[in-house]
Parts: C-alpha cells; sequence; structure tokens
C-alpha cells in the first residue's frame, strides 16, 4: 500500500459531503478495489491509534452506505461549543425561499418544494437541517417521502412564539386585478 494511495483516499474522503463506497473511491483514485479496501482499514487503524501514531481527534467509519470521516463522539462537545461561538453566516436567497416555502406550507416534502420553487433543493434542505432551522417531521404515509417543519430555533431566530404569529402571506402577493397587461411582449 502506498503512501500516494492513501493520500488520495483522504483527499477523496475530506471533501465527500455523503460516505463514499469502496468501488465508488476505487474508481475516483484510480486504483484496483482490493488495494483500496486495504488502505481503508489501515487508515481506519492509523486514525484509532492502532498504528504507530495516536489517535486523531476524528475516525473513519464504514457505515451502510459507504466510508466516512466523522468527528469523534467524545469530542462533539467541542464542535458543538466551536460552532456555537462563530458568527452565524447569512441564509442565501436560495435558502431564506426555501425556508419560507417550508413555514408556510408544512409539513412539505422535498419535492413539493422544489416544485413551488421550480429548482432542485437538495442542497439547500441539507444546509437548512444542518443549521437546524428545519427537522424532519413525519414521512408521507402515501409517497413515502420524509416531510419538512420548522424548529423551536426557527422560531427564536425570528423572535416569534408559534408559526401561527407568521405574517399572512396573502396581501403580499398580487391579486391579478390587473390582468395580463404589461405581459404582452413576453
Amino acid at each position: 500500500m502506498s503512501d500516494e494511495l492513501n493520500r488520495r483516499l483522504e483527499a477523496m474522503l475530506i471533501v465527500a459531503e455523503e460516505p463514499m463506497s469502496a468501488t465508488a473511491l476505487a474508481a475516483a483514485v484510480g486504483s484496483p478495489l482490493r488495494e483500496v479496501r486495504a488502505a481503508l482499514a489501515a487508515l481506519r487503524d492509523d486514525y484509532d491509534g492502532r498504528g504507530s501514531g495516536p489517535q486523531r481527534g476524528f475516525e473513519l467509519r464504514e457505515v451502510a452506505s459507504g466510508w466516512r470521516m466523522y468527528v469523534r463522539s467524545d469530542l462533539d462537545q467541542v464542535v458543538t461549543d466551536f460552532v456555537g461561538s462563530q458568527a452565524p453566516a447569512r441564509l442565501s436567497q436560495a435558502a431564506l425561499e426555501t425556508l419560507a416555502v417550508i413555514a408556510y406550507k408544512q409539513p412539505v416534502s422535498r419535492s413539493q418544494v422544489a416544485q413551488i420553487r421550480a429548482v432542485n433543493v437538495d442542497g439547500v434542505v441539507r444546509t437548512l437541517l444542518g443549521r437546524g432551522l428545519i427537522t424532519e417531521v413525519q414521512t408521507d404515509p402515501d409517497t413515502g417521502a420524509m416531510l419538512y417543519g420548522t424548529t423551536e430555533l426557527l422560531l427564536e431566530k425570528l423572535g416569534i412564539s408559534s408559526i401561527d404569529e407568521l405574517p399572512h402571506i396573502s396581501p403580499l402577493l398580487d391579486d391579478g386585478s390587473d390582468g395580463f397587461e404589461g405581459l404582452e411582449g413576453i
């Protein structure tokens, strides 16, 4: 097993947003599957301190859908404290729009949000979940799709105690009384 293979695997594992199968990793780094599996096992042992070095603050785990790096559970509080102390990042326009759809339509599925916004919202939903502004509420019994709703954290950030306190959206919408005037050139 080469140091170069280990470096390439580490690079892929660091940038991967989801667990990667050994087969996908082998294809990504251009190495035989057998060598990649051996390298992954050796990296896991090294990170766990079973090699010549100390146990690291992260670990390499094989989960059902593949391999991924995780923060060691005994360091969760350190990471939580650090992340909580950082200046809050602003939400993108896409995230704000998706959050508004979820807030007003909840419980709502990703596909329903995507239909309303007419764009793919998978990444935005992951961001909102990661920031704790939305949560998985239930599974739609008809489709099996996960339904999303807002969290107490969002209410706290908005300074309201209930989703019912959101402003009514209908006064903000065009009532259509002007008909199609102005749209002739479209």
